[in-house]
């Protein structure tokens, strides 16, 4: 029974992404921005001044792919380019006011929509579930690096 219910929970992923995909989408309605955009947006306000390799490593996608979500983002003109000192061929990409106001006001949103989406669960139970996502996925990451 155990492994079925693992083997259910790691498939479920893909509805809950899309399900979750689908409602930052419709967040984004009237706002010029796609998902990718938002994506983008997201991880320069989190962590700051960002180059495409360090966006791509934390979105864990190909740099390539991350270098056409952060060009769209460019010519929105919510991020900027800067040189960057270490690198010349990477400038670092950095929110534009305008930017980080956009991107702020889509995630207040967001979290209004968790907190009710979540309404009916307990703290523990939101925690239990996180860590045995993370167990799960650390596992499957190590497991799939063995086979390369």
């Amino acid at each position: 029974m155990k492994a079925e219910h693992l083997h259910r929970l790691i498939w479920m992923s893909r509805p809950l992404m899309q399900a979750a995909e689908a409602c930052v989408e419709a967040g984004l309605v009237g706002t010029n921005l796609t998902v990718r955009m938002r994506a983008v947006l997201e991880i320069v306000d989190k962590y700051g001044e960002q180059t495409v390799p360090d966006i791509a490593a934390r979105l864990e996608i190909k740099r390539q792919y991350v270098q056409i979500m952060c060009n769209e983002t460019l010519v929105s003109g919510l991020i900027e380019q800067r040189p960057n000192p270490r690198h010349k061929r990477s400038p670092i990409l950095a929110l534009t006011d305008h930017g980080r106001a956009v991107i702020e006001e889509i995630i207040t949103k967001e979290m209004k929509l968790v907190e009710e989406v979540g309404g009916n669960l307990s703290n523990e139970d939101i925690a239990t579930a996180l860590e045995v996502v993370i167990a799960v996925t650390d596992s499957l990451k190590k497991r799939a690096g063995e086979n390369e």
